[in-house]
């Protein structure tokens, strides 16, 4: 199993960013969380199929239609990954 963490900036909170990637995320097949952060970004954390992770990061490229992405950042992730999927 892979597992990576994202944060996600632009016009990522009060647009459905986490709800929508809890949607596409389950569909890959992939379990983890979606949270927003006090400074505006939105931290998602993924565990699963690396090639379904990789098909996630371009889906966060450009989110859901409201969203308007400007940068995403990657990371490996070693640490705990939740099952199923939850959003904060």
């Amino acid at each position: 199993m892979s597992a990576a963490r994202f944060l996600v900036s632009g016009r990522v909170q009060g647009v459905f960013f986490r709800t929508s990637t809890k949607q596409e995320a389950l569909a890959l097949g992939l379990h983890g969380s979606a949270r927003n952060l006090p400074d505006g970004r939105v931290e998602v954390i993924v565990g699963g199929d690396a090639a379904a992770i990789d098909t996630l990061a371009q889906w966060l490229q450009h989110g859901p239609p409201m969203a308007d992405v400007e940068a995403v950042q990657r990371s490996a992730w070693d640490g705990e990954v939740s099952t199923g999927f939850t959003t904060a």
